[in-house]
């Protein structure tokens, strides 16, 4: 299989961008990894991953979820600041957001991260029409999935899913998932990411 590429970014990095650069660089050298040595693991171009470290581009949703896999760690590992785990208020000014430029998926990390971490409590805001892809994360990890506003079409493991406004969806999260927003207006769900299994 092909490594991933992605088109360069067009607007100026933002606070978030340069904490996924930083997290990416960092999390690479701590697990002695050569650009080379990532994209063969993750594949995602060895290219795409140096315009990611110098904030020359912002990866789609399946390329952030590659690289997250590809190091083992969780999404909001790669563009949040690490914490210590005693009590947190994370203001919404510091909460980490991240931004698919293709789908146009607003990522908002709602629980501070931790070293140790087991859980991740996310918003997800996907507009009208929008379409996005995730890779499956490692095995052991499940989600669970809530619509606060408008509805939402999953589909993991091939079985496609309608989740309405107020309703819930459990799945194993090691597979690939895919949220369809086929409505004409936004869709807001909640996910909460369980890595307790993996422990």
């Amino acid at each position: 299989m092909a490594a991933i590429s992605e088109r360069p970014r067009s607007s100026a990095p933002g606070p978030a961008d340069a904490r996924l650069r930083e997290n990416l660089r960092r999390l690479r050298h701590e697990r002695s990894l050569t650009l080379n040595a990532l994209s063969e693991r993750s594949l995602v171009s060895r290219a795409m991953i140096s315009k990611i470290e110098r904030g020359a581009a912002v990866p789609t949703a399946t390329v952030l979820g590659k690289l997250a896999a590809a190091l083992e760690v969780g999404l909001s590992r790669l563009v949040g600041d690490a914490r210590s785990r005693e009590p947190v208020l994370l203001p919404r000014s510091e909460q980490a957001v991240y931004r698919d430029p293709e789908s146009g998926l607003e990522r908002r990390s709602l629980s501070p991260v931790f070293q140790d971490r087991s859980v991740d409590l996310v918003l997800n805001v996907l507009p009208a029409g929008g379409h996005v892809v995730f890779p499956g994360h490692s095995q052991g990890v499940e989600e669970y999935l809530y619509v606060h506003r408008g509805s939402l079409a999953v589909v993991t493991n091939g079985q496609r899913h309608r989740v309405g406004e107020g309703s819930t969806l459990f799945y194993p999260a090691h597979v690939v998932h895919e949220f369809h927003n086929d409505s004409d207006e936004t869709a807001e769900f909640f996910i909460l990411v369980d890595d307790t299994r993996t422990r």
